[in-house]
């Protein structure tokens, strides 16, 4: 379990997420920040610290304060030299999973993803869990006199609710479910799989053919969804399973369930026409910009992608 840290609240929100969850799955916890050299850099006004001394510091004291409230958790502290996209990828390269924190602006105005996070969300192949920081927090003393937040106790770092499993019957499908029912039995939680699909304009004419048409689509739907499930019931019987399939926008369908969720799951495909240029895809923006629940982002696994393959090369992402 890795975290990535930058000093702000939304990170130290993310480390806080990644520690408990590295402690429910029982996994080692490693807290890195990412320093890009840069000319003619220097101290800001207000401090004489150096970035480079700031971006060694963070995440030894984001460690400390996570030690005391998971006196059992094994966590470890790396600083990476480079430009911090490219150092995250190869830092969820070797990991479960790489956790980052994202600004909240609320339920309706939903998140000013950071340039960063959306970097590294597009090339990495690994996944990636985006948190936004909790209503409740606690300040706790730096060496430079600042004050950082964190959350105030563990069940600030979890919210309650089912996994919730975006699916859409396609490529992504085996990724997210295999995310969302680990994460589901850590927990002992529950899991929420939405299928939905948004018709194309003029699809049918007229309201009694349009009613028609979402009923039958909702019932081939429901088959689809159920049978696919099936393998994943036998394979975890503790975890409740919901089924929604829905009609309507896919983004707008996801974004209301995940209120109530704990966490949202959604897969990413990579382009294999033109694997320079990554996406992640219009549902996913709209759910990493929306969601309240924190949003892990599966991408689509190719076996042609190397055990330690960053997503970056010389001039950018590398080809598959």
């Amino acid at each position: 379990m890795t975290v990535g840290l930058n000093g702000t609240p939304e990170s130290l929100a993310a480390a806080g997420w990644g520690a408990h969850e590295a402690m429910v799955r029982n996994r080692p916890l490693l807290l890195v920040s990412a320093w890009e050299w840069q000319p003619y850099s220097h101290a800001p006004l207000a401090s004489t610290e150096m970035p480079e001394q700031r971006s060694r510091r963070l995440p030894e004291e984001a460690a400390n304060h996570l030690a005391l409230r998971y006196p059992g958790l094994g966590i470890a502290t790396k600083q990476l030299t480079g430009p911090p996209p490219e150092m995250l990828c190869q830092a969820a390269a070797e990991a479960e999973m790489l956790v980052l924190g994202t600004t909240g602006l609320g339920a309706l105005t939903g998140f000013l993803m950071g340039s960063v996070a959306m970097a590294t969300v597009a090339h990495t192949h690994r996944p990636v869990v985006l948190v936004r920081p909790g209503s409740s927090a606690a300040t706790f003393p730096t060496e430079d006199g600042a004050a950082r937040e964190m959350p105030v106790s563990e069940k600030d770092d979890v919210r309650d609710g089912p996994v919730l499993a975006a699916i859409d019957l396609g490529p992504t499908t085996d990724g997210v479910l295999q995310f969302a029912f680990e994460a589901a039995a850590a927990h002992s939680g529950d899991v929420q799989v939405i299928y939905s699909w948004n018709p194309p304009v003029g699809y049918v004419q007229g309201i009694g053919g349009d009613l028609r048409w979402r009923a039958d689509i909702a019932a081939e739907g429901a088959g689809g969804v159920h049978a696919l499930l099936g393998p994943w019931r036998e394979k975890y019987p503790e975890v409740s399973i919901t089924e929604r399939p829905e009609v309507g926008s896919p983004g707008r369908h996801l974004v209301g369930a995940a209120a109530s969720s704990s966490l949202v799951v959604i897969g990413r495909r990579t382009n294999r026409h033109w694997p320079r240029k990554p996406r992640i895809g219009h549902v996913a923006h709209a759910v990493l910009h929306h969601s309240p629940a924190p949003v892990a982002v599966i991408p689509q696994d190719s076996p042609r992608l190397a055990a330690k393959e960053t997503g970056f090369d010389e001039t950018g992402p590398k080809a598959e």
